[in-house]
């Protein structure tokens, strides 16, 4: 059975046709307010963005969905958890302190801003989830704790995943910071030791310490690597990924997923915003050109049949000939590996769809 994933394009006409007005038809089209209940504790996850990064989801945009829950009685707050890479999110004072130089904040939202792993990413809680990778995965407690959820993406490219979406939301964006480390650690990077010149440039960019040197080369420490990419800077191209490994990743980051929803069934709902659709994760300190034209925003409360839809609509679209799209311009081709040729995105929602997680065929329709 198909799954609705309701949509509003970008066209403007008249003060009711304005993006704020749009959020909150679309919020109310897909029957997002009977999902809450009265009273309900509900965390509102979206990405803050790194510094240095503009792509994350405007907060004009989220306080009309803060405004949305209110009005249905529950009570919001809106959340992200700290990341594993070193950088400006990876405990709550810096996170929050990012959070609030992008304008994440009580005064913009009306609502409290909450890191919701803890001080230092290890406030979690253990979901049984019984799958193919994992038996069980490592939640962010106040993620766990939250009577309800509603997950803001912004949809863009992904190096590991192909792109990032609902299921990338809430996979690597609910986990603990251990949590994030048990999916990444199907994609560390290996070492082909015929190359390498024992130079140090990898030890010195390693943020975590996991590199050694042996009298083979150079040796990547797998308990302790971030699997971050900085030593990826080796002049002599000896360390690389081994791109056979990304479907087990992308397993993980399922599985994580679905263990991040299992105990909220009917009580999730999501919403994404397929605008400035960059290359790269709002992890990056950047944000490169957009690939496509801005499309619109999508919702649904099934994320296999939201990200099916995002993604469709994005290689429909025609590619900008001025960005790192490298080839797969034409509507119809793969936008996402155009960019990152050796990952294929469907994979997220082949198995995010065998897990339960959702289901691939959509109805879509605009509101």
């Amino acid at each position: 059975m198909a799954s609705n994933v309701y949509f509003t394009n970008f066209r403007a006409r008249r003060t009711s046709d304005n993006k704020v007005s749009k959020i909150k038809r679309l919020f109310h089209a897909a029957g997002f307010g009977e999902l809450l209940s009265e009273g309900d504790l509900t965390a509102v996850k979206l990405h803050f963005g790194e510094r240095g990064n503009d792509g994350y989801i405007n907060p004009v945009f989220v306080r009309a969905v803060t405004d949305c829950i209110k009005e249905a009685g529950a009570s919001p707050f809106v959340t992200d958890t700290n990341t594993l890479y070193i950088g400006y999110r990876r405990n709550a004072v810096d996170h929050i302190e990012t959070a609030l130089l992008h304008g994440f904040n009580f005064a913009s939202l009306n609502v409290p801003v909450i890191i919701a792993d803890g001080l230092k990413g290890d406030n979690e809680i253990s979901v049984p989830v019984h799958l193919k990778e994992f038996e069980e995965v490592k939640i962010a407690a106040d993620i766990v704790n939250a009577d309800s959820m509603v997950v803001l993406t912004h949809f863009k490219g992904h190096v590991m995943s192909g792109f990032g979406g609902a299921v990338k939301n809430l996979a690597m964006g609910c986990a603990s910071v251990r949590g994030k480390w048990e999916q990444h650690e199907a994609a560390q990077p290996e070492v082909d030791t015929d190359k390498c010149t024992s130079c140090g440039a990898c030890i010195a960019a390693c943020p975590a310490d996991s590199i050694e040197m042996t009298d083979e080369g150079a040796h990547i420490i797998g308990a302790t690597c971030l699997s971050c990419g900085h030593c990826m800077i080796c002049p002599e191209d000896a360390i690389f990924h081994d791109w056979d490994r990304v479907p087990a990743f992308i397993d993980r980051m399922v599985e994580y997923a679905y263990g991040a929803v299992k105990d909220k069934p009917g009580k999730v709902c999501y919403m994404t915003f397929v605008m400035g659709v960059t290359p790269d994760c709002d992890c990056a300190s950047w944000s490169d050109s957009p690939i496509v034209p801005d499309i619109g925003i999508l919702a649904s409360d099934d994320p296999i049949a939201l990200d099916q839809a995002c993604f469709d609509l994005v290689n429909q679209s025609r590619g900008f000939e001025n960005s790192k799209l490298r080839h797969n311009h034409n509507p119809g081709e793969d936008k996402f590996k155009g960019v990152w040729k050796d990952v294929d995105g469907r994979r997220q929602m082949e198995y995010g769809e065998e897990v339960g997680l959702g289901v691939r065929e959509y109805e879509l329709i605009e509101i």
